[in-house]
């Protein structure tokens, strides 16, 4: 019992040794690591185009020393660090790409890349935060390829394409990289990530354990009319009327059709195509939106319901409605123990009082691709500047959409840290309960 005490001790002092090295270097490298968000922020790319900022992330990771491989999953970077000796197997991931979103913000790196998204000339910006996660993980293979290799195990970076969805008629993302035998070869035992989120001040870290983030379809409705004379919309069948209808009617899905008390859903209609003269009534128009759901069974069941309010409407307006739904991610399921466990690692890094409880979150992420395949957990990094209004602060995806980057360094610190302890197999608990922040409920 003395010899596994003293093991035990040995065991949490150099993991507490670690853990500072981390602190410092950290620290050391916050400036670099902002000046690498700036960088690929006035620099976006859209999902599988994302050259530069793939060759951008390889070349930090080689001059750290560090075995990297190329075009994972499409334009995807994978950087491997090796520790002291063999042990588990780590990943820890952060997203290239950037969002068709013409930035409106007034820093002095905003993007003004402009391009063309189906058929619809636009600004592209890392308005999801991308480019700080980029960012942040340059800075923790930075800090781990520096601090000595005490630990044991494997790190890797994991820089993946397209999470934002790939273009029409393209595979991307977290499915085609885990077809990718250069990344399963490597046999990971856990995936963990991190997410940006303007809803917290910076300082403020959440997780959740269990179903977190939603999952999430596109649905298309293409509704056929007869096209017709504006003046004499009896002599055709109006498309626009039906898909007005369309609209409404899928919104009763939610509020009339559902159990809403048993697991939240959200559905909505995002773009409506149709016409292109004042008076001449179309002949078809098309509807496009997305669905949020938390329960597969409730996801599936929704799914019918969509197909039908559109074909039922339709009809009794003398249209037609076609539907088609395209499944993009599954709920984003955090493994239960492992997110318990990364609780010790936020609480060291931004402080016991600043480490929440979230509850569920209706945005969607491609890393629960990875979860349905591997354990792991994602967790929330605040970055709206200390002291705002956060009901006032611009959420992800907007085009005012803004980061404090004091948040970088300690999203550096929680990223290192959760790594390590899981590493370790050992977590320092630094004690006391956790509080749920309301602000992500």
């Amino acid at each position: 019992m003395r010899e596994a005490n003293h093991q035990t001790g040995h065991k949490a002092a150099a993991l507490a040794g670690l853990h500072a090295e981390i602190a410092t270097q950290s620290a050391a490298i916050e400036q670099q690591v902002i000046a690498w968000r700036r960088d690929i922020h006035q620099h976006p790319e859209l999902g599988n185009r994302e050259y530069r900022t793939g060759a951008l992330v390889a070349s930090v990771l080689r001059e750290r020393g560090m075995e990297v491989v190329e075009g994972i999953g499409g334009t995807g970077v994978l950087g491997i660090l090796r520790g002291g000796a063999p042990g588990k197997t780590v990943v820890l991931r952060a997203e290239l790409d950037a969002l068709p979103i013409t930035e409106q913000t007034d820093v002095p790196f905003a993007s003004t890349v402009t391009t063309t998204y189906n058929g619809v000339a636009t600004g592209v910006g890392h308005m999801c935060g991308h480019d700080c996660h980029v960012a942040i993980l340059l800075g923790v293979a930075h800090v781990l390829s520096k601090a000595p290799r005490t630990w044991s195990g494997t790190v890797l970076f994991l820089f993946q394409p397209s999470e934002e969805g790939a273009p029409d008629g393209e595979d991307g993302g977290a499915s085609v990289m885990l077809k990718d035998s250069r990344l399963t070869a490597m046999h990971p035992d856990a995936f963990f990530a991190l997410h940006v989120i303007s809803n917290m001040p910076v300082g403020a870290v959440a997780y959740r354990a269990g179903a977190a983030l939603a999952s999430s379809d596109i649905f298309r409705i293409r509704v056929d009319g007869k096209q017709t004379h504006s003046g004499y919309p009896w002599t055709g069948i109006d498309p626009i009327v039906s898909a007005a209808q369309i609209v409404l009617g899928l919104q009763t899905i939610e509020s009339r059709q559902v159990a809403v008390t048993e697991e939240p859903s959200v559905l909505s209609v995002c773009m409506i195509n149709g016409g292109i003269k004042e008076n001449v009534i179309p002949a078809s128009v098309e509807l496009a939106g997305t669905l949020r759901a938390f329960d597969e069974a409730m996801r599936e069941d929704i799914h019918r319901r969509i197909a039908r309010v559109a074909e039922c409407i339709a009809c009794s307006c003398g249209a037609k409605a076609r539907t088609t739904i395209r499944p993009l991610y599954p709920v984003t399921v955090n493994h239960p123990e492992l997110t318990r466990r990364i609780v010790p690692g936020l609480r060291r890094s931004v402080g016991a009082d600043n480490v929440f409880e979230a509850g569920k979150l209706s945005a969607s992420e491609d890393f629960g691709i990875f979860l349905r395949n591997y354990p792991g957990s994602i967790f929330y990094l605040g970055c709206a500047p200390a002291g705002i209004d956060l009901r006032s602060a611009a959420i992800n995806h907007s085009p005012l959409f803004f980061v404090d980057e004091a948040a970088l360094l300690l999203g550096m610190k929680c990223m290192a840290s959760v790594a390590m302890d899981f590493l370790a197999d050992f977590a320092l608990d630094v004690g006391g309960p956790v509080p749920v922040c309301s602000s992500v409920l």
